[in-house]
């Protein structure tokens, strides 16, 4: 066995340090971090009973959701019992489902594609709502701002930026974030000492008679709700920085945030008919003078989280592609590290969708009916796999039950207090959701019901077939080296249409076959190979053992594996032809890749030839595989094969008549 070691360089995020703290504060808490721009605009919005409940005791009762719901769904949840479910370090809904997935609960799956697909819906209105909340804050120097253009064009520049990579830019945002933090909770202090009343809010009684008491309570908990949309991309973000430093950052973002909300709470008291002249909370209660400072501040601060969950979703489709919900795309590390990933075809699908929410809403209250009701969804379904993930550990079983049925109670309600937005804009997320989870559903499954028709053969059996082809002069050699791409599990098995390519298609003689195969590990950074040497001097097994955070660049690695062969001596190092031997030329290399096998209707079922119908389109928009793989075009040669042995029920055809023609 030969191993490759890593290449590049990780975070170690085992440690707690004060740059670990800080990379957190840059990364992990943009999308939370900027909640306060837009949370008590959409709860005062939300208050239609004017007559039924004082004004300040209707937003001390808000004011004690948002602490609560801190508490209970960010805090609790997330940050104390979820960050414990680390798949080696790795965090999100697709490493809790690879942590369960052993499990004998197939329909797990169904959750995990929901949660993932409306994460990502969550993912374009996260950019799109908070870019246009921080930009409207110019409207009070000028109400005529054209939010609407300004929004679009900072969103193009972020999602442009992308494929150069943000490691200059990234080490600005801890610092940008910590003055951010900082900001919030000094300008929501000053306004708390006005209306000291206003603590009474830590009270959990005046949130239970704000939701008892008050007709639009549902209303009011789906803008509470907008507090806490963040929480879900904190746990995905946790590769990045580890629980540790996450934990110890959180501390800090908690109590800034709470002392900003408080802060907006007390200026309302005294301020509550501005809301109703345009002015945004957040920018009133900061004095005239640090209004335009804190526009800028803030769209900085949106900028910051808009590229967290940009980052947080290549991270989420790389994932999705090792549990096979997703193509093979091709992915880049234009910074050269490998937790900082671009997915060409992703970024730009996002940055349409984007420019899309912000066209069709046109301001940010318009968005926050639509905001939350994709994420609730994906906290349900954490919450499912957090279930299972806490049985299958030496959780007391009635503490897991009792996780899921508190959790449950809290996100269904939030879950009705966002569905009631459906006609609102609320469709539109849901829409988007909907298409990518029924895209990973037939991927998933179109994989299954291909698999069921993929013949797989015993290589030994080749193996007489295979030497004698070797030695026959007769039929023209097509390559010294010659690879294939296999997606066989069993070790001595290997696809019929491998087979069929080598023997059939066109006799295929090489002095070396190689059949690659990437074998994906539950480890995100596993980086090794191993050799089985099938036919000595041959037919050679190569098995890329690879986590979901390592890039496939088959072409590179399969060219370190071959130069360490040459090295010791398994093949050679030159060319199999005197002449170019004679001046050290290199053997030549060619990869065949069996792109298509065709299935014969008559064998589908109705609800299988709908999903392979939109499998073949997600594989549309996926990339080919010498381009997901990294294997360069210039040597590839891509080919067609029949499925064989394929039976159909159906009458032989009968012969009549069988005529001899004789000159």
């Amino acid at each position: 066995m030969s191993e490759i070691t890593e290449g590049g360089h990780h975070f170690d995020t085992k440690k707690l340090t004060a740059v670990g703290v800080l990379v957190s504060l840059g990364i992990v808490f943009g999308d939370i971090g900027t909640s306060p721009l837009y949370v008590m605009k959409a709860i005062v919005n939300a208050r239609k009973d004017g007559a039924s409940m004082p004004f300040n005791e209707y937003i001390e009762g808000a004011l004690s959701c948002i602490i609560w719901t801190l508490t209970l769904q960010t805090t609790i949840k997330y940050v104390v019992i979820a960050l414990r479910a680390d798949n080696k370090g790795e965090g999100g809904i697709l490493s809790l489902y690879s942590l369960v997935k052993k499990l004998k609960k197939k329909w797990l799956y169904v959750v995990a594609i929901i949660g993932a697909a409306t994460l990502v819906a969550d993912s374009v209105i996260t950019p799109s709502l908070t870019v246009m909340s921080a930009i409207e804050g110019l409207k009070i120097y000028n109400p005529n701002t054209p939010v609407v253009l300004i929004t679009c064009g900072i969103l193009f520049i972020v999602f442009v930026v992308q494929q150069f990579g943000t490691a200059s830019i990234g080490k600005l945002f801890g610092p940008v974030m910590v003055l951010w933090f900082l900001v919030l909770g000094v300008f929501g202090s000053i306004h708390i000492f006005e209306h000291l009343e206003i603590l009474r809010a830590f009270n959990p009684i005046y949130a239970y008679n704000l939701i008892t008491h008050s007709p639009s309570a549902i209303v009011i908990m789906g803008a509470v709700f907008l507090c806490t949309t963040g929480a879900e991309a904190l746990y995905s973000d946790l590769g990045h920085c580890g629980k540790k430093n996450i934990r110890i950052s959180w501390i800090f973002v908690k109590s800034m945030l709470i002392l900003n909300y408080l802060g907006q709470g007390a200026w309302l008291l005294s301020n509550y008919h501005k809301v109703f002249q345009g002015i945004n909370p957040f920018f009133g209660i900061m004095p005239e003078w640090a209004v335009l400072p804190g526009v800028i501040l803030a769209t900085a601060a949106a900028i910051i989280a808009s590229q967290a969950v940009i980052t947080g979703s290549f991270t989420m489709f790389s994932e999705a592609m090792s549990v096979t919900f997703w193509p093979n795309q091709q992915i880049d590390y234009p910074s050269g590290v490998k937790g900082q990933m671009y997915i060409p075809r992703i970024n730009w699908g996002l940055m349409v969708f984007c420019f899309i929410v912000v066209m069709y809403f046109q301001k940010s209250e318009s968005m926050e009916a639509a905001y939350g009701l994709t994420i609730t969804i994906t906290m349900l379904m954490t919450t499912i796999l957090l279930f299972f993930w806490l049985s299958r550990t030496r959780v007391n079983k009635f503490m897991a039950l009792g996780f899921v049925a508190v959790y449950l109670f809290i996100e269904l309600g939030f879950f009705y207090a966002n569905v009631i937005k459906f006609f609102d804009g609320g469709w539109l997320t849901m829409v988007l959701g909907g298409f990518i989870a029924v895209c990973m559903y037939a991927w998933y499954k179109g994989r299954q019901i291909k698999a069921k028709f993929i013949k797989f053969v015993k290589l030994e059996k080749y193996v007489s077939t295979i030497k004698d082809l070797k030695l026959d002069e007769t039929i023209p050699k097509y390559s010294t080296n010659l690879a294939f791409l296999s997606r066989a599990k069993r070790e001595d098995e290997i696809e019929a249409k491998i087979i069929y390519s080598i023997l059939r298609k066109q006799p295929k003689r090489a002095d070396h076959y190689f059949i690659l195969n990437i074998v994906n590990q539950e480890d995100p950074y596993t980086f090794k190979y191993t050799v089985d040497e099938i036919m000595p001097g041959t037919i050679y097994r190569i098995n890329f053992l690879l986590g979901f955070k390592i890039d496939r660049r088959i072409n590179d690695y399969f060219d370190q594996v071959l130069e360490d062969m040459m090295e010791d001596g398994t093949i050679p190092s030159r060319s199999s032809h005197p002449s170019l031997r004679a001046h050290n030329i290199p053997p030549d290399l060619r990869y065949v890749i069996i792109d298509n096998t065709y299935i014969n209707d008559a064998l589908l079922t109705v609800k299988e030839k709908i999903t392979l119908n939109i499998y073949n389109f997600v594989k549309y928009i996926g990339s080919d595989d010498f381009k997901a793989w990294g294997i360069t075009a210039h040597n590839v040669v891509v080919e067609s094969a029949p499925l064989l042995d394929q039976k159909v029920v159906s009458k032989k055809i009968q012969q009549v008549e069988f005529r001899h023609y004789h000159s």
